[in-house]
């Protein structure tokens, strides 16, 4: 069994609305996505420790650099890009492409899908500024955007990064990395169950977008959906 990569830059992030909501696991080991999917938080609820691979090889054609938001079209993709020379580079050293004006597009992007939103007023000032701090490379982007997720959704989580590339995980902590694949749909696995919750569009619900939708839409509430959200079998 290999030895589990020492630790650099601890969080913790307070407000434990999952302390006795859910069950707990000592440590998830985990690749961080792009203002992640339902399905995304509810793996990661159960968690006393998250702590976020970065010295992975970058996996092209994943939720590293794009998510999925809810709009008067249907769902769509936002994508953040990057720099041509990302083949076989540890996901740390991965830069973002700022050739063409990606963030004001996105931007838009999520002003037309949730400014009508109830709750858009409230996380849309910290998503902007967090979206144009400019960073040199994508963790630098998708880490601070986590720490906004888990603080908002209530979730008390220490966080904290990998500094060497392990391909096997100790005994006693949960390897989720690659698990939750843009390849196949959430229901090839064992973390969400879709809960309905109001949206801005339409009458049928769009199920697993990013979080961002929810906590648009819900607000203060959105903790107790993802907890609801929790496969049955996450609970055993």
């Amino acid at each position: 069994m290999g030895v589990f990569p020492s630790v650099v830059r601890p969080h913790r992030v307070l407000l434990g609305a999952f302390k006795t909501a859910t069950l707990r696991m000592p440590s998830i080991l985990i690749e961080p996505h792009f203002l992640p999917s339902l399905e995304y938080f509810c793996a990661l609820s159960g968690a006393n420790e998250v702590q976020w691979e970065v010295c992975e090889h970058y996996v092209k054609q994943s939720y590293r650099n794009r998510c999925y938001i809810n709009t008067a079209q249907g769902p769509a993709q936002l994508t953040v890009p990057l720099t041509a020379k990302h083949g076989k580079v540890p996901l740390r050293e991965v830069k973002i492409e700022y050739a063409v004006p990606w963030q004001k597009n996105m931007w838009r992007t999520i002003q037309s899908a949730y400014r009508k939103a109830p709750f858009y007023e409230h996380y849309a000032d910290d998503v902007q500024a967090i979206l144009f701090s400019h960073p040199q490379h994508l963790v630098e982007l998708t880490l601070p955007l986590l720490s906004f997720c888990l603080r908002n959704l209530r979730m008390s989580v220490t966080t904290s990064e990998t500094v060497a590339y392990q391909p096997i995980a100790p005994t006693g902590i949960t390897d989720l990395r690659s698990v939750i694949s843009a390849k196949k749909p959430h229901f090839h696995r064992l973390f969400y169950q879709p809960q309905p919750y109001y949206q801005v569009f339409g009458s049928v619900f769009v199920e697993n977008v990013s979080v961002l939708d929810l906590l648009f839409c819900q607000g203060p509430q959105a903790p107790a959906t993802v907890v609801a959200s929790r496969h049955p079998q996450m609970n055993k």
